[in-house]
């Protein structure tokens, strides 16, 4: 990073005003489109400017030093985890005393779940939230959490936070407002007097949860009216073209961020704009509203990135980045590559998988991703279907065997899971539990089948392997690095047992994490294995400007990537078939690969083909 310690630096003012001039003419023609003549203009830049003055010195320092490293987030020794603070250690007290682990795994990057107030049981994992600028007591204070950024700061480590923009908890102090009859607050929400509009509302937009939550509108006997709550009947869809929503949840974003946030994960974002007579999803005006957000940041706290939560069809993605010009995500979580890895492992076939990978790398250079195998949702089966019936496969019956495959109900299955939202209608099921479960190991350990257990903790380093070796950078689901099992006890609390979510949301198991220094046991194998995926990833080929591609292996169980940066060339093989078996690679003009690599079950190999 740049050190301006001895450079002569311009008054804070001067600062602020310069990069707000820089976006001042789009920012407030992008804020017109939307708002019109909106007074709600000068308390959005007014917000922004006493943001900037509260903003710590340490904060700005680090500002400095990312608009003179801009793609920090791109290195190659980016190594990201997800977990639950209260799961993992407790409190933000206590998570802050847990540091020298995340360290021991050379981390840079730890998102954590909803911490925000919260109402408790109904909150969803925590995405209803009933204020937008406080810690949840339950798990801490403001200052708690001001103090574990700085912590993780000089560890290296930059904090991601969800920022839940699409709706508030019932509980939020506007919901509350408006169900006591106040207008102003009603137009925070969507409220309706009868079903008219409700009605022609359904009539067009998709159900998130038609199982567990049918319908996009509950109806409030307090307020005697009908409001959108597209996610659950405790989460009020937020009305973002009132501009007062989008200053009230902008502002807070910035207040969070001066508490030392350097990500937030954009949730449900797709969602945010309402559009009668459309899905109300993936509209023009959320690239609006996240364009707006992205010169915020520039403006008040160039050290923040953001990542978009974007779970629609991969001709969506692009567009989620902007223009290198108009950039807004600086990345978006692969849940694609997600869900084709889980596919490909199910059916010894990574025709999808390829197929997948190479839309993604032919994205332009400003789309980057962060990949992962599991975190705290469910996988979602939504795999291209025009490339599936181009393949052969019939998507639906496809769909059905992956989910019966994960929850051990296919005649060869070593997987333990369970389904999640099962549509009798449709036949959509998603389905739950941790990596290692899903591999095999819980069901190996079980049967006492050793055999299967060294199949199952190869498939599990198969799997990370293959995700760390993708375009983007790799993030881990906390537990994951040591093996952690489902947490079937989730069955026996009355508060969990409705969401089968739960099953890999248990608390972290410090007795399991203390044998990942004992040689042999599973524990230290996947601590290991996590490893040697940060070796790998020291290559220059993983740097920021590498070109990578995938390659054909002649085989459909194997797949094979290529990365090249400069004279360097390497290519990882990940074979995803229960059999010996070998890639068969084609070398062109431009890359000389191996003619025949022997590669056994689940078996990874990295090779340096030039340099």
């Amino acid at each position: 990073m740049t050190d301006h310690s001895n450079a002569v630096s311009p008054t804070t003012d001067d600062v602020f005003a310069a990069r707000l001039a820089r976006h001042h003419d789009e920012l407030e023609s992008l804020f017109r489109m939307l708002y019109g003549d909106s007074p709600e203009l000068a308390v959005f830049e007014r917000a922004m400017a006493d943001c900037y003055a509260e903003r710590p010195a340490d904060l700005k320092k680090l500002d400095l030093e990312r608009e003179q490293d801009p793609e920090w987030y791109k290195r190659g020794n980016m190594f990201g985890m997800t977990m639950y603070t209260d799961l993992f250690a407790g409190d933000l007290k206590k998570l802050a005393g847990k540091i020298d682990y995340l360290k021991e795994q050379k981390l840079t990057y730890l998102h954590l779940m909803p911490l925000l107030k919260m109402p408790h049981p109904d909150n969803d994992g925590g995405y209803a939230i009933e204020d937008f600028d406080t810690v949840d007591p339950l798990l801490g204070s403001n200052e708690d959490l001001a103090a574990l950024t700085k912590k993780l700061r000089k560890a290296g480590i930059s904090l991601c936070l969800d920022f839940v923009m699409n709706h508030t908890a019932s509980s939020h102090r506007w919901a509350k407002a408006a169900e006591a009859g106040d207008p102003e607050y009603q137009d925070y929400y969507f409220c309706y007097d009868d079903r008219t509009i409700p009605d022609q509302y359904d009539a067009v937009v998709p159900q998130v949860f038609p199982n567990t939550a049918p319908g996009n509108f509950s109806w409030n006997e307090k307020m005697g009216k009908w409001v959108m709550t597209q996610f659950y009947p405790f989460q009020w869809d937020l009305n973002y073209r009132n501009p007062k929503v989008f200053t009230a949840m902008m502002t807070s974003v910035m207040h969070l961020a001066n508490l030392g946030v350097e990500v937030f994960r954009l949730d449900a974002v797709p969602y945010i704009w309402k559009q009668f007579g459309t899905n109300c999803r993936n509209l023009p005006q959320v690239h609006t509203i996240v364009r707006m957000m992205r010169m915020m940041l520039e403006i008040v706290c160039p050290a923040v990135v953001l990542k978009g939560e974007v779970v629609m069809a991969p001709k969506e993605l692009a567009a989620y980045f902007g223009t290198p010009e108009r950039p807004e995500c600086h990345m978006l979580y692969n849940v694609s590559i997600m869900v084709n890895l889980w596919a490909a492992l199910a059916s010894g076939d990574v025709r999808l998988l390829k197929r997948q990978a190479d839309k993604l790398n032919a994205l332009p250079d400003n789309c980057w991703f962060v990949n992962y195998l599991r975190c705290h949702d469910d996988i979602g089966w939504g795999l291209d279907e025009d490339e599936e019936v181009r393949l052969a496969i019939d998507p639906l019956k496809h769909k059905e065997f992956l989910y019966h495959f994960y929850e051990g109900a296919v005649p060869g299955s070593w997987a333990m899971g369970e389904l999640y939202n099962y549509d009798e209608a449709s036949k959509d099921a998603r389905s739950c539990g941790t990596a290692a479960s899903l591999c095999g190991v819980e069901k190996a350990i079980i049967t006492h089948d050793k055999p299967a257990y060294e199949k199952a903790i190869d498939r599990d380093l198969l799997m990370h392997r293959a995700m760390a070796f993708l375009r983007g950078f790799p993030m881990l689901n906390c537990g994951d690095e040591i093996g952690q099992l489902n947490g079937w006890d989730y069955k026996e609390d009355p508060d969990r047992v409705a969401d089968s979510r739960n099953l890999h949301r248990s608390k972290f198991d410090w007795k399991k994490a203390a044998e990942r220094n004992t040689p042999g046991t599973l524990q230290n194998r996947l601590w290991e294995g996590m490893e040697s995926l940060r070796e790998m990833r020291d290559d220059p080929c993983f740097g920021p400007d590498a070109w990578v591609t995938t390659w054909d292996t002649h085989d459909d169980a194997i797949l094979a990537v290529v990365r090249k940066e400069g004279e360097r060339t390497i290519v990882g093989l990940f074979n995803f078939s229960n059999t010996d078996t070998y890639a068969a690679l084609d070398s062109t003009a431009d890359v000389t690969l191996p003619d025949r690599v022997d590669l056994k079950p689940y078996e990874t190999k990295v090779i340096v083909a030039h340099e």
